[in-house]
């Protein structure tokens, strides 16, 4: 079953997330025409004022961080004025390339409580973990909530992580709370199944239970007499990627289902290797809007892999693979050169929150490392 998640009117030039695909310093792919990325997006063109994008170097002018004038106690003495200059990024994020212009980060919009940023990590015996979910700089500009959610866990018994990330269909309304709802509902149903005797995992079932947990959370939050999965499906659409890594007697086997363009890869030094796909290609080499998402509940198949000493398994949203690639442009170089050997996990968070202009979109990604020496 499809999901058509349209998210921007021109494919060639956008993905469904209205975000760019490639920077003008990555490599572009060999079968992909000319997508005219520079015109639409001439540093010359008018912001639109109705759907308020965030502003690019010369089309608006940046929120100060910090007043000319230094504002006045009572009494007429003068506060001490900001330290922070005028033009310094008040996120304090890398700059790779172009960056996003920089402003102050307007509150999310949602009813209840979502952070900004979402910051992880741990390590077993086995493994170490980072965890990063960061709102995007459109998100940020427009006050509208992190759609992207993400949780890992540690299986005590069989010595597994348990994992899912999901990246709520920007279109739908409450789809922050589809990210929230799938993520926990495929962790449960994923343990639960490690629980039982021979601890094998019924994936569609993970599918279909994370599915039906968006239906029951549309009810609530519609205020339906009755479970919906139609308005479900408008509300809380999101995608998923979810798994589990092991110990196993032939080495740490990761295992891994997809519904939707989030994605997985495995990087070794400099090179990234596809675990699970990202955006679709048509025959031209261009990507299209046509994604399958929950609540739909297409059948999966797991991924298996074998991790070899020296990789790190990726798994994260498009806001992450977008501007990764194929991993050989700047954005790959960067993060090669910063997931080599586990970083702490505020600095994760923070590498995962790099400035580049036109990719705006929310990022999400786990890290896994096999511990060197661990008892196999």
């Amino acid at each position: 079953m499809w999901f058509d998640k349209r998210r921007g009117k021109d494919s060639t030039a956008r993905d469904p997330k209205g975000q760019h695909r490639r920077a003008p310093d990555d490599p572009a792919p060999t079968d992909a025409p000319s997508t005219g990325y520079e015109t639409r997006f001439s540093a010359s063109a008018p912001v639109p004022a109705d759907n308020r994008e965030y502003p690019r170097p010369t089309d608006v002018r940046a929120i100060p961080l910090a007043r000319t004038k230094p504002p006045q106690r009572a009494g007429g003495k003068s506060r001490r004025p900001s330290p922070w200059p005028p033009g310094l990024p008040s996120w304090g994020a890398d700059v790779i390339g172009t960056p996003v212009h920089d402003f102050e980060p307007a509150p999310a919009n949602a009813a209840s409580y979502r952070p900004d940023t979402l910051a992880d990590g741990w390590a077993t015996d086995r493994f170490t973990i980072r965890l990063a979910s960061v709102r995007g700089y459109a998100h940020r500009y427009r006050g509208v909530p992190r759609q992207d959610d993400a949780a890992v866990i540690s299986h005590e018994r069989t010595g597994a992580v348990v994992f899912a990330i999901s990246d709520g269909v920007s279109s739908a309304q409450f789809s922050h709370i589809g990210a929230t709802a799938a993520c926990r509902a495929a962790i449960n149903t994923i343990v639960g199944d490690l629980d039982k005797p021979g601890g094998e995992v019924d994936w569609n079932n993970v599918v279909e239970q994370s599915a039906w947990q968006l239906t029951e959370q549309a009810r609530v939050v519609l205020g339906l007499d009755e479970p919906d999965p139609g308005r479900a499906e408008k509300a809380l659409a999101c995608t998923l990627v979810a798994g589990v890594v092991r110990p196993t007697s032939d080495g740490d086997l990761a295992s891994l289902i997809q519904v939707g363009d989030s994605a997985a890869w495995l990087l070794c030094g400099d090179a990234y290797r596809p675990l699970l796909g990202g955006k679709n290609r048509n025959g031209d080499g261009i990507c299209t809007s046509e994604v399958i998402g929950l609540p739909r509940t297409p059948r999966v198949t797991s991924r298996e892999e074998l991790l070899m000493p020296g990789e790190v398994l990726l798994v994260g949203t498009d806001g992450f693979g977008d501007p990764l690639g194929d991993g050989t442009g700047a954005v790959g170089r960067y993060f090669a050169d910063r997931l080599a050997v586990p970083q702490p996990p505020l600095d994760f968070a923070r590498y995962l929150d790099f400035s580049r202009d036109t990719f705006d979109d929310d990022r999400t990604l786990l890290a896994l490392w096999p511990r060197p020496g661990a008892l196999r």
